[in-house]
């Protein structure tokens, strides 16, 4: 779990924003996602597009492979 300590003479705007880097490092946030039960419509859109890239890049691959095999 990140954890900063604020120094005397640093802002909260300098704090925050090294919170929010070690937090992008562990992964807090996308993990914190990815566990929730709900997705919302924008969330399950990404997703199958996403996982239909995959698969037309999968089928291009074994397609490709297939051929130079000719």
């Amino acid at each position: 779990m990140p954890g900063i300590k604020v120094k005397e003479v640093e802002t909260f705007d300098e704090a925050y924003r090294r919170f929010k880097k070690q937090a992008d490092r562990n992964l807090i946030v996308t993990e914190c996602r990815s566990r929730r039960f709900f997705e919302s419509a924008t969330e399950q859109r990404k997703k199958r597009k996403i996982n239909a890239k995959k698969k037309m890049l999968k089928r291009l691959y074994m397609l490709r492979r297939y051929e130079s095999r000719l």
